[in-house]
């Protein structure tokens, strides 16, 4: 962190707030006006300034308007029910479907009402009764969708209301308990309850078919959303198995946890035309509740944008700052799953800007791979193929320029086809591999005669330098040719694969120092860093059957256990030429031999820290 020494004769800003990195992230929740009556389940949607909840339990069901200040109650429906959904606002919605008193099973009625401001009526019914479905709670009365559910099994049809009918339309993956929002030609259907489980899943309806998009941070069933969605929303309480309270922004291409509700809260209902202003009201903590709470943000008149790097002084706190990455808030999230189970596959470049190429796919029976695809942090594209089949190799590089290394054989990479070049002095598997470009890399350890050995890529030869200070194979390093951190591995001896060390080494240009150890000594694991004073080490193995999902930072001295991944994993990759604040997951095995094709990806939220005063 800078100190004000640092920085003392430079003229900085001055503003009132710290920036943030999007008006929703300055985002907050307060405490509003209780429902006259504690509710879950019912059905509500709308706009902070004209919401209702209609529907729901415990018995009798009331009927409730919000005008912006307060709740105030209104006619209820023809017929009463709970785990309905609602579209629309105050003058103009329609609610459909759900369990009533008298037949309280799943997905008992198929009923539909539309209020017109001033009074119910009963209209077409849908074709499939269902409850804990997701809804275009921005719609209208006279357009809108219903998707997923429950009604004795896991719903994933989808029926569109034109203000008349009711049709069948299209599909989303079966679930229920999920979230939903937007209208009827731009929504989403957001996490739930799978028949595997709660799920992150995320799909959207352009108004001819659903697509599945980025995933939320936190799997979660029965929760809420405000009600435009698409792009901008929030998702919020809910369980994951426990209540939570965490919030999601969505900006039309990817979720960001902001702020916490004051209380972790499910089965409540949410209002709200975008990203930028909420509601949550209602629901179970575990008693059933009334309580209120609205989403505000900063104007836009106040808003200042985060910029890496950025100094300036707070006038409200009276305190120098600087944005910088937050490394050790971060956390692993899905990313899109790779296009076939592998591990042992070479890697280079970002979380947003990576290649992956060669590897084992899912043996046994699926052989070494010549694939080679690119990842823009939201799919992967397949590029030309490798000229041979690689495994156990390793990659350098960035993603338009690069080289796959190993063995006797070395390719390299110009953004759009591969040539093999000159082969390593010594030839070896399973070594650690770092660097910048086609022209700019390094290969030590690994499987052979000399396990200690380092070589240097100039672009046209490989020249030995000096080795390693301990014997390894299976680690993994990253960093440039000059600036490169090495952890773990295990030594070769009998049995293989021991005894597995949590040694760590940098390399300066000329010579390999021993630094301080890992936490948890690994091998097989994947490391992600720009150079050797910042990097993380994540997943690996411990034992031949012992794998780890622990990630571990290096700040340039010692080393501090973070997040894990959300599997343990041996045998991954993602890391290399990123950094410790942007680095990927992808595939990797676990016993049985058999790789895995999920993605999780690593990025550090930008912070406003406060700069010393020495």
């Amino acid at each position: 962190m800078a100190k004000y020494s640092d920085i003392k004769g430079f003229t900085v800003q001055t503003v009132s707030s710290d920036p943030a990195a999007s008006v929703i992230d300055t985002g907050t929740w307060s405490s509003a006006p209780d429902l006259n009556a504690a509710n879950r389940e019912g059905g509500g949607s709308g706009t902070p300034t004209s919401a209702i909840n209609v529907g729901g339990y415990p018995y009798p069901m009331t009927s409730e308007q919000w005008n912006g200040t307060t709740w105030a109650t209104f006619t209820n429906m023809g017929t009463p029910r709970g785990k309905n959904q609602t579209a629309g606002d105050y003058t103009n919605a329609i609610t459909a479907n759900g369990a009533t008193p008298s037949t309280p099973g799943p997905g008992t009625i198929n009923n539909c009402e539309t209020w017109n401001g001033s009074s119910w009526s009963e209209i077409a019914e849908l074709g499939t009764m269902r409850e804990s479905y997701g809804m275009s709670t921005g719609g209208t009365n006279t357009a809108t969708l219903v998707f997923g559910g429950y009604q004795g099994t896991y719903l994933n049809n989808v029926e569109s209301w034109n203000g008349s009918s009711w049709s069948e339309i299209a599909e989303i993956a079966p679930r229920t308990q999920l979230m939903g929002t937007g209208t009827s030609t731009a929504a989403l259907a957001i996490s739930g309850n799978s028949p595997g489980g709660v799920t992150t899943a995320n799909e959207y309806w352009n108004g001819s078919s659903w697509t599945e998009i980025a995933e939320v941070n936190t799997a979660r069933r029965v929760g809420a959303c405000s009600s435009e969605g698409y792009p901008s929303a929030l998702l919020f309480g809910g369980t994951t198995g426990s209540l939570t309270a965490k919030t999601e922004a969505w900006d039309g291409t990817s979720w960001t946890e902001v702020s916490d509700l004051a209380t972790a809260v499910y089965l409540n209902k949410g209002a709200g035309s975008s990203g930028s202003s909420a509601l949550s009201y209602g629901g179970q903590t575990p008693p059933v509740v009334a309580s209120t709470e609205e989403w505000t943000t900063t104007p836009s008149a106040l808003f200042q944008k985060t910029v890496k790097g950025q100094l300036y002084f707070n006038s409200t706190t009276n305190t120098f700052k600087e944005t910088m990455q937050n490394v050790p808030t971060t956390a692993w999230a899905s990313g899109a799953n790779y296009p076939a189970p592998v591990y042992l596959i070479s890697h280079f470049g970002t979380n947003t800007a990576a290649l992956l190429a060669g590897g084992s796919i899912n043996n046994p029976g699926g052989g070494n791979s010549q694939n080679a695809y690119t990842y823009d942090g939201a799919s992967w594209s397949e590029i030309a193929e490798l000229n041979s089949a690689h495994t156990e190799h390793g990659g350098f590089g960035r993603v338009t320029t690069g080289a796959v290394v190993g063995g006797s054989l070395n390719e390299l990479w110009d953004g759009s086809s591969w040539t093999e070049s000159s082969d390593l002095n010594t030839g070896r598997g399973n070594a650690g591999v770092s660097g910048s470009s086609s022209s700019s890399g390094m290969v030590a350890a690994g499987e052979a005669s000399n396990y200690k050995n380092t070589e240097i890529w100039d672009g046209s030869t490989w020249t030995q330098v000096n080795d390693m200070n301990n014997t390894r194979a299976a680690l993994d390093m990253a960093g440039t040719t000059t600036s490169t951190i090495a952890g773990s591995g295990n030594q070769i001896s009998s049995p293989p694969q021991a005894p597995i060390r949590n040694f760590a080494e940098t390399w300066d240009g000329t010579s390999w120092t021993e630094v301080a150890e890992l936490n948890t000594g690994r091998t097989s694991s994947s490391v992600a860093g720009a150079d050797s004073s910042q990097a993380i080490q994540y997943g690996g193995q411990t034992a031949p059957t012992s794998l780890v999902a622990n990630t571990e930072l290096w700040n340039g001295s010692s080393w501090t256990e973070l997040n894990d991944l959300s599997t343990a994993t041996n045998r991954l990759h993602g890391g290399g030429y990123a950094s410790a604040s942007a680095a990927l997951k992808v595939g990797g095995s676990g016993p049985p031999e058999a790789g895995f094709n999920t993605t999780e990806e690593w990025t550090a939220p930008l912070t406003n820290k406060t700069i010393t005063a020495s």
